[in-house]
């Protein structure tokens, strides 16, 4: 299956991967990532330049708990923003555009993996194991 991006979303997953994987220096102090989260945001980062192919559950598994940290961060620096300054102040419009836009990627992941969920239990007639979650195959 295909993750489709928009240039904004590839832009705030891109600089929130990076200022995560740079310690987290936000606004409003650190935050470190643990480091599976660190290790998935890792994995990502170069794969930032168009629409991803995730052709297992667990590849959107890993994708969502970088994107899940992404979101995380930049959601306390739009937090912190608005709070150093003021909701309208130039820092905090941008810093909610970022968020929102990586929020909402985080949403379509969720969406993708419960429709993956439902085929690989529609056709196993089961629920998802580890082991289906990484052999049961996708097509783009």
């Amino acid at each position: 299956m295909i993750l489709h991006f928009n240039y904004e979303e590839l832009t705030a997953l891109r600089a929130g991967a990076e200022v995560l994987l740079e310690g987290g220096e936000t606004g409003g102090g650190g935050v470190l990532a643990p480091s599976e989260e660190r290790d998935h945001v890792e994995a990502l980062l170069p794969l930032l330049d168009g629409d991803v192919s995730l052709p297992t559950l667990r590849d959107v598994y890993a994708v969502q708990t970088a994107v899940g940290a992404i979101t995380s961060m930049l959601r306390a620096e739009m937090e912190s923003s608005v709070l150093m300054a003021h909701p309208a102040g130039e820092r905090a419009v941008a810093a909610y555009f970022d968020f929102a836009h990586v929020f909402t990627v985080s949403h379509r992941l969720r969406e993708m993996a419960s429709e993956m969920e439902a085929l690989i239990e529609l056709v196993t007639g089961e629920p998802p194991t580890v082991e289906t979650a990484r052999s049961f195959q996708f097509p783009d």
